[in-house]
C-alpha cells in the first residue's frame, strides 16, 4: 500500500466505520485515570510504568479490532509498519495523523511527533510532575503492545512532550527483533 493509500485508508475508518465518543470527555476520563494513579503510586516513575503496562494490555486487544476495520495485511518492511502506524492506526482511534521520521541509518528506529494530541486536552503539569512523569505513557504501551502482537518486539518510548515544555511531542519507536510465531501447545 503507498503513503496516500494508508492516509485515505486511514480517513476512511476514521469517518465511516469508526464509532466516536466526545473528545473531550475522553480527555477528562484519561485524566481522571493519571489523577487516580498518582494518588495511588506517588512515585511519577511507577505511574509510567503502569501507564504503560495499561496501554500494552490495550495494545494487545487493539490490534484485533484494527485488522478487522483497516483490512490491512502484513507490512512489507519496517518503514510500512511505520507508515501503517501513523496514517492507520493513530487516525483510526485517535483521529491524528502523526508526523513519522528521524529515521535510524539502519532503518530500525523512527519518531513519531504529534501536533496535537487529544489526551492532553485542558492538561497542565504540577511543577513537581514536569520532569517526570510521561503523561501520555500510556501511548508508548498501545504501541508496544499492538506491535508485539504482530510479532515485532519493540521499544516505544516518549523522548519529548509539550506538556514538560518541549517543543514537540516525540515517541521514539526501536525495532529490537522479529519474533517467531508460536504454535500453541496441541491439546492431547
Amino acid at each position: 500500500m503507498s503513503d496516500r493509500r494508508h492516509e485515505r485508508a486511514g480517513d476512511d475508518i476514521w469517518k465511516n466505520r469508526t464509532d466516536k465518543i466526545n473528545g473531550e470527555l475522553f480527555a477528562l476520563t484519561y485524566g481522571s485515570l493519571v489523577a487516580q494513579l498518582v494518588k495511588d503510586y506517588e512515585e511519577y516513575a511507577e505511574v509510567n510504568a503502569q501507564l504503560d503496562k495499561m496501554g500494552y494490555n490495550i495494545g494487545g486487544r487493539l490490534i484485533e479490532d484494527f485488522i478487522a476495520k483497516s483490512g490491512t495485511t502484513k507490512c512489507g518492511s519496517f518503514a510500512e509498519t511505520a507508515d501503517v502506524i501513523a496514517k492507520v492506526g493513530f487516525r483510526m482511534f485517535l483521529g491524528i495523523t502523526p508526523q513519522v521520521t528521524n529515521w535510524s541509518p539502519d532503518g530500525k528506529e523512527f519518531s513519531l511527533i504529534i501536533d496535537e494530541n487529544p489526551l492532553t486536552e485542558f492538561v497542565e503539569l504540577p511543577d513537581d510532575a514536569v520532569a517526570e512523569l510521561w503523561y501520555s505513557n500510556v501511548l508508548c504501551g498501545v504501541l508496544r503492545g499492538a506491535l508485539e502482537m504482530v510479532l515485532l518486539q519493540t521499544e516505544v518510548a516518549f523522548v519529548s512532550d509539550v506538556l514538560r515544555g518541549d517543543e514537540m511531542t516525540e515517541i521514539r519507536v526501536k525495532l529490537i527483533r522479529l519474533l517467531d510465531e508460536e504454535v500453541p501447545a496441541a491439546d492431547e
